[in-house]
């Protein structure tokens, strides 16, 4: 199924596809790990709207990638600077992979590990020695998808609340080889 895909650089004019991807991926991950009311009640025009404020003041190191097929978009990730890490001069830079999301139907057929791939790459380009995420700690289809690309959990652990709900995160970590 990755035949005929093209990996890119998002542009402005696909936040709109890019929130639906994100709305539609949160939906279908995160059946019974957050509540459904919330889930359900997720907006693409919403989700847009908040997508094209933070592509527009995103830094030029906050990278965002779009996985197209056949004209329409079929993949979304972002990576940038890890959140909360001062990267000064004591500490190697290292980076974050903030999200990357698929419509549920193109789960399971290469779009993801091609994303994957772009981010590492890209990420390695940019002079970050590793790449963290942090993903729900009961969402196992997405900790092995992140354990088969080379990311082991570091043992850190947060909790946040959705509706009043805790949901509990495991960050992963993985080393990168500098681009050459």
């Amino acid at each position: 199924m990755v035949e005929h895909l093209r990996i890119r650089d998002m542009t402005a004019d696909d936040v709109d596809a890019v929130a639906a991807i994100r709305t539609r991926g949160w939906q279908a991950a995160y059946a019974g790990l957050m509540p459904q009311t919330y889930l359900d009640g997720l907006d693409p025009a919403e989700d847009a709207e908040q997508r094209r404020a933070l592509f527009a003041a995103a830094p030029p190191e906050v990278v965002n990638l779009v996985a197209e097929r056949d004209g329409g978009l079929v993949g979304w990730a972002a990576f940038g600077p890890a959140r909360g890490q001062d990267g000064g001069p004591q500490r190697p830079p290292g980076g974050e992979l903030y999200a990357l999301y698929l419509p549920p139907e193109h789960i399971g057929t290469g779009i993801g590990h091609a994303l994957m791939d772009a981010c590492l790459l890209r990420a390695a380009q940019q002079g970050f020695r590793s790449l963290c995420l942090w993903v729900l700690k009961g969402n196992v289809r997405a900790r092995r998808f992140y354990e088969r690309a080379g990311f082991l959990a570091d043992g850190a652990e947060d909790t946040y609340e959705v509706d009043g709900t805790p949901v509990p995160e495991v960050r992963y970590q993985r080393p990168l080889t500098p681009a050459g």
